[in-house]
Formats: C-alpha cells, structure tokens, sequence
C-alpha cells in the first residue's frame, strides 16, 4: 500500500478508524535526514499492508504539525483509536522502524 499525504482537512476523518495503526511520517523536501527515512517509510508501507502510513509535509501542513508539538523532523508519531501510541525523532533504519510499529500493534 502506497504512503499517501494526509492533510489537516482530512486528519479527522483519517484517524477516527478504530482500531487501525497509523503512521504518519513528518518531514520537509530541504531535510536531510527525511530524505533518508522516505524510503525506509515507502519500503515499510508496501510490506505492512494491514498499516496505514501517511506523510506530512511540515511546510504546507503547519498547524497540523503544531497540533502534534511537532518541532524537528523527521518525526514519526504512531497513532491507534485516536491516541498516540509510540513517536520518535529523526532517522532510524528499516529494522528499527519495523520494530518500533510492530509494538504498536
């Protein structure tokens, strides 16, 4: 399943899924780091397909952003019935990424 852009008009409803494990990757087209994880991320959402993976793009999308105190990127927050269950900041291989999912589930 391929990563789609979320919106701050579509968040709601994206998230109002029970039971279904979001994550939403923050990041901007001028980082570094994010470049590397959107890979990680795209690779990772074709293979978990029972996950929905979403990205936000931190300069079109800043109140969104704001809304989860989102202040460096890249940030992945985790979401599952409407409540974070897991974020971290910043670059982390494929395995790592897998790994910290997987204890969302």
């Amino acid at each position: 399943m391929a990563v789609k852009d979320l919106t701050a008009n579509e968040f709601n409803d994206v998230v109002a899924v029970p039971e279904k494990l979001l994550v939403i990757d923050f990041w901007a087209s001028w980082c570094g780091p994010c470049k590397m994880l959107s890979p990680v991320i795209d690779a990772l959402s074709e293979e978990m397909t029972d996950i929905e993976f979403y990205k936000v793009n931190v300069d079109d999308e800043r109140a969104l952003a704001s809304h989860f105190g989102v202040s460096s990127i890249p940030t992945v927050v985790m979401i599952k019935d409407k409540q974070i269950v897991n974020q971290f900041v910043g670059y982390a291989d494929k395995a790592t990424v897998r790994n910290r999912i997987e204890e969302c589930k």
